[in-house]
């Protein structure tokens, strides 16, 4: 049986680096996404799919924002990050919210190849000869450890309420009633330690493009 793999990438070019790296793992399915919400609709679509190669800088999506979202729709799914912002702020922190990996866009096409083996294996997969230290920032640590905690549907609808849609749009979308989803928002809130939804979604920005601007 040949591997399932989406690539999301708004650069066609590199798209086609990473169509071709992912070629020669074997026989292969490979979709493409050029926007957060094309990537949504693939990941939701294909429930086989093997690996997830993820941009942080796409339309639709703001930075580990976009990472949170999609291990909250399938968090089995092993996720890689995908970014020229290499620096050991972001690829730590993707790794703390749950990528199975990281590939910098400098990287050789044999790195990529070796990278996603490794996260097919069972592996983590960082970028050799990067000391990742640990995390300096409180703040964001606290943050951290609390999107930890949320159930993977209660992820999901915190990436909707970052969407900016309403409860009854997300109980729409995930086929459950609005009772639910309140309930789901009340325990986010509660997690996260924020007293709206507004809050909670300014938090969510915070890890989304932190290690963005850091990375200048």
């Amino acid at each position: 049986m040949g591997y399932t793999f989406v690539i999301a990438d708004d650069h066609p070019l590199f798209r086609g680096a990473l169509r071709e790296a992912l070629a020669g793992i074997g026989d292969a399915a490979i979709h493409e996404a050029g926007d957060f919400e094309s990537a949504k609709a693939l990941v939701l679509a294909n429930e086989d799919v093997d690996l997830v190669l993820l941009d942080l800088s796409m339309p639709g999506a703001s930075g580990l924002s976009g990472l949170i979202s999609l291990r909250g729709i399938h968090p089995a799914v092993p996720m890689m990050v995908v970014s020229a912002h290499d620096d050991p702020v972001t690829i730590r922190r993707a790794l703390d919210l749950g990528a199975s990996g990281f590939i910098s866009k400098s990287a050789s096409m044999e790195e990529i190849r070796n990278a996603v083996q490794s996260v097919l294996a069972g592996d983590i997969a960082a970028p050799a000869g990067v000391d990742l230290g640990v995390e300096r920032d409180p703040e964001i640590s606290d943050l951290i450890k609390r999107l930890r905690a949320l159930t993977p549907q209660q992820t999901r609808v915190l990436g909707m309420l970052a969407e900016g849609l309403l409860n009854k749009q997300i109980a729409y979308e995930l086929g459950v009633s609005e009772a639910t989803i309140k309930a789901h928002v009340s325990a986010i809130l509660q997690k996260l330690g924020v007293d709206s939804r507004t809050q909670a979604v300014i938090l969510l920005s915070k890890i989304g493009s932190d290690p963005l601007q850091t990375a200048g």
